[in-house]
């Protein structure tokens, strides 16, 4: 990964996500498979202007489908869960 632009994917907005980020200040990320702790680190300080304390990520492996009579298999994800520093957070929705 030569570029922070290609790290973050999207943010992971959901009820499980949102109840953690409230009670442990943990916001959660899409990333790119190749990224690695630090780089994660470093793209979230550098875009939103927060201190993070601690990375914890995950890779999910791809799941089978069936398409017709075919059988494909989806490619996997990783996640990456980014505790911040106390009084510090993330606003993805502005004026909500």
């Amino acid at each position: 990964m030569a570029s922070l632009e290609n790290v973050l994917k999207k943010a992971l907005i959901t009820e499980k996500t949102s109840a953690v980020s409230e009670k442990f200040n943990r916001y959660g990320f899409m990333v790119d498979l190749k990224s690695n702790k630090n780089q994660i680190k470093e793209a979230v300080e550098t875009f939103y202007n927060v201190k993070v304390l601690n990375v914890k990520t995950s890779i999910l492996p791809g799941k089978i489908v069936r398409r017709g009579k075919s059988v494909a298999k989806t490619s996997k994800t990783k996640k990456a869960f980014v505790q911040l520093k106390e009084g510090q957070k993330i606003e993805f929705f502005k004026g909500v």
